[in-house]
């Protein structure tokens, strides 16, 4: 053996390694069947070499693994006796053996829980004994594969499916096991066993034999290191291997990149060779993917549950349809056929300088990170190439190996993991997932920032400072808006910080939840921050995101919320001093008095429309603005305050047939309030008729001067098919009397329906109160509104704030 390792480690070539110990193995199991089954068996076993060992494929210390092929089963105790002392012999070689006795009959069907017996025979291989047993065995063996090939098969593919799902379908382990983990040497024997149950005589690797070389020689150097049937990876292993004299790469971090293109290679084979053998499987599955081949479009065809290109001569012509097959993807989650991705693969750098020079703009983003299944196709994107081509800085951070005990994955596969983490926590039901569910509409905005969050890794600098100067590259030139682009930063800088915060501070410190509010400013990028967070522990390894970690980041959510909201109205802007830079006169007449809420969610050329429209409200009493923006009407109201102005106002715009899914409300020194509300259209009323977004400002604008009632208006509204009971959430309003100095904090949560935001503001108002800042939002059936409130100037009492509640819970129900 000395001898061997010797030469291994001066050639790095396994091949010869192999072939010696498997010649030696035969000889000693061949002199060991002689001198004790043997004399005693001759005629009625044979031994035959099956599994790695019956392919001739043993590494420096590979189990043997043998089978005892009886003409029946052996039965006396001379018999049980023979075989004893057989494998005696042989473990006192120093062999380790793993053997089975069995019958021919035994042989030829399915052992539940024990598929791996069939699998082992499909390499058998005749050593010494009775031969014609064996030839017996090959016979019958050989009908029975034809006769079960299609149970066989599935159970092949299942077998290799649960395989890759242990591993999280991905070979970009920090510490992989070269054996088990997708592209490892189990996926090398899975298309050979295919190859075999389907009759084929081709090679069983990756296409490339490079890759199967590869493999074979990093096995033979850890069981040579370890004296022992090694298989870990590990970090010192690495180091060990990338130093020895016939690797090319002595750096270790080179190596592993070096590892991770040759498993690519032979995991994407195996996902081939099972797509193949799975789509030939016409089963129960069938009937589900004849349905979804409606899928298919004039650029796409869906077939066996995978897409193809119609035209893939276009490939060479028209650079956007990549994106647009993405896209494609995103939408309807089924994956690229193996001839697809080559495709794509043979022209993804045809386009760079297509997209060097138009790169994706932020509205194919938002729209693309908007699908149902953007993750999946994300992964395609990286497989064939296509997204270090639209995102540059990616190609960073590509196999990249950043070593601690905490991370398992390379930083890539660590990325495309946190996007995975927030897919499935949308899709729960705890509350953490109910808080990505209330931040649908800036969810793309969180999916950017989890796609670059880590792309300054590697740089030798702090990652996050590093991370937001390549992203901000990347922001520009996809042109997104100011306040878009500020919020992704924000979350790439911050990212680490909430779990510093579980880690390191009280959560029952008022420090905390101030130190909380003030980073994060607003609810909506707390809501962010904290669904990062979660991605980022819980993309870092299967047990990282433990309960007790998400109860935490839970309770840090739900302290810092409940600060912003209660500064909600107590933090106005002063004129002094300006986040906009230098003010003109007009400006700080408007901005003065005004929430600094205003100041983080409007830029300064929104500062300057509303200016606008504020010096015509003070000439008209009102001024009112309608754009389409993200698919929503925007629609802001700057008016006179007076009693009912809030309550009416969203009566006006619901007696349309829009559904208000956002709104915000403040005032001003002067007196004067911003209405802003966000709505939607399901009707397409306002789309097919442009002359009704003139009259709804018009009727807007009578509401606000009190010239028409809401009420009237809301008569003619039609009723919405609601909810399921399931569906329905149970209505709630919560009462904080103590963050806010000032005023009273209702939270109130209720399933929406047509006017509701009016019956709520409408039960405040005919309490005798007045509404200073107003946060609406909605996600699907579920309202989340939070009033500001006072009374003659200031805060409720306890028995008036009981009152308020009681109104808003009977607000909550339609009469």
């Amino acid at each position: 053996m000395e001898e061997a390792r010797a030469r291994f480690l001066a050639s790095g070539s396994p091949l010869p390694v192999m072939k010696e110990r498997s010649q030696l193995v035969d000889e000693a199991a061949a002199g060991a069947f002689a001198t004790t089954i043997g004399s005693q068996l001759q005629e009625k076993v044979a031994l035959v070499a099956v599994g790695g060992y019956g392919r001739q494929e043993l590494f420096p210390h590979s189990d043997i693994d043998l089978l005892l092929l009886a003409a029946k089963t052996p039965e006396s105790a001379e018999d049980k006796a023979a075989i004893s002392e057989f494998l005696r012999v042989l473990w006192d070689m120093g062999l380790r053996v793993s053997q089975s006795v069995r019958t021919v009959e035994e042989c030829c069907k399915v052992h539940e829980g024990n598929f791996e017996l069939t699998v082992s025979l499909l390499d058998r291989r005749y050593l010494c004994g009775n031969l014609s047993l064996f030839a017996s065995l090959n016979d019958r063996f050989g009908r029975f594969i034809q006769s079960e090939q299609r149970d066989l098969m599935r159970r092949m593919c299942r077998m290799a499916r649960s395989r890759h799902a242990r591993y999280n379908h991905t070979i970009y382990r920090l510490e992989p096991d070269l054996k088990e983990t997708p592209g490892g040497l189990r996926d090398l024997q899975t298309m050979h066993w295919i190859a075999l149950l389907r009759g084929a005589a081709i090679e069983s690797d990756s296409g490339d034999p490079r890759a199967r070389h590869f493999l074979y020689s990093v096995r033979s150097y850890l069981h040579f290191l370890a004296g022992r049937d090694a298989n870990l990876l590990g970090f010192e292993a690495q180091d060990e291997i990338s130093s020895a004299p016939f690797s090319p790469w002595q750096d270790p971090a080179e190596w592993m990149r070096a590892y991770y293109r040759h498993a690519s290679a032979i995991f994407k084979k195996t996902l081939y060779e099972l797509e193949v053998t799975e789509s030939s499987d016409r089963s129960l599955v069938s009937n589900f993917r004849d349905w979804r081949s409606r899928l298919s479009n004039s650029e796409f065809t869906v077939s066996r549950d995978l897409v193809f290109l119609r035209n893939p001569q276009e490939l060479a012509t028209d650079a956007e349809l990549p994106l647009r097959m993405f896209r494609f993807v995103a939408k309807h989650g089924i994956a690229l056929a193996h001839v697809t991705e080559r495709r794509l693969v043979d022209h993804v750098f045809d386009w760079s300088r297509h997209y060097d020079s138009s790169p994706p703009k932020a509205a194919f983003w938002k729209d693309f990170l908007d699908q149902p299944y953007a993750v999946k196709a994300i992964r395609a994107m990286e497989a064939t190439g296509l997204l270090s081509i639209i995102i540059p800085e990616w190609e960073r951070i590509q196999h990249l190996v950043v070593r601690d005990f905490y991370h398992q994955y390379t930083v890539d596969e660590h990325t495309l993991m946190t996007l995975e983490s927030l897919w499935e926590l949308a899709a729960g039901d705890s509350k953490l997932s109910a808080l990505a569910q209330e931040s649908d509409h800036d969810l793309w905005l969180l999916k950017l920032a989890l796609l670059l969050h880590d792309i300054g890794k590697g740089s030798g600098r702090d990652h996050s400072e590093e991370a937001v100067r390549l992203a901000a590259g990347f922001l520009e030139r996809s042109g997104l808006d100011e306040m878009d682009a500020a919020t992704v930063l924000f979350l790439i800088q911050n990212h680490l910080v909430l779990s510093s915060v579980i880690q390191s501070r009280d959560l029952e410190s008022p420090e905390t939840a101030r130190f909380v509010a003030t980073l994060a400013r607003t609810d909506e990028r707390l809501r962010l921050l904290t669904l990062m967070t979660y991605a980022d522990i819980a993309g870092v390894n299967p047990n990282a995101m433990t309960p007790w970690r998400a109860e935490q980041l839970w309770r840090i959510y739900r302290i810092g919320h409940r600060q912003i909201n209660g500064g909600l109205s107590e933090q106005r802007f002063d004129t002094a001093s300006s986040a906009y830079g230098e003010l003109t006169p007009e400006m700080k007449e408007f901005l003065d008095g005004i929430p600094l809420r205003y100041l983080w969610t409007h830029s300064r050329q929104q500062a300057e429309q509303h200016t606008s429209l504020f010096q015509s409200a003070r000439q008209t009493g009102v001024a009112v603005d309608i754009a389409r923006r993200d698919g929503a009407f925007s629609l802001t109201v700057i008016a006179q305050d007076r009693p009912f102005l809030f309550a009416s106002l969203a009566g006006a715009i619901a007696s349309f047939g829009l559904n208000i899914v956002r709104a915000e409300a403040a005032s001003n020194s002067a007196g004067f309030v911003i209405d802003h509300f966000a709505s939607l259209d399901p009707s397409r009323n306002l789309d097919l008729n442009p002359p009704e977004i003139e009259r709804l400002k018009q009727v807007i604008k009578k509401v606000a001067l009190g010239q028409t009632r809401a009420e009237d208006l809301l008569k003619s509204r039609p009723v919405r098919k609601t909810p399921g009971a399931g569906a329905r959430p149970d209505p709630s309003v919560t009462i904080d009397s103590e963050s806010a100095p000032n005023t009273s904090v209702f939270e109130v949560v209720a399933q929406d329906r047509p006017g509701l935001l009016h019956a709520l503001a409408s039960a405040i108002s005919r309490q005798n109160c007045n509404i200073e800042v107003v946060l609406v939002d909605t996600e699907a059936y579920k309202a989340i509104d939070v009033f500001h409130v006072t009374r003659n100037g200031a805060k409720l009492s306890r028995a008036e704030a009981e009152s308020v509640k009681t109104a808003l819970l009977a607000a909550c129900t339609p009469a």
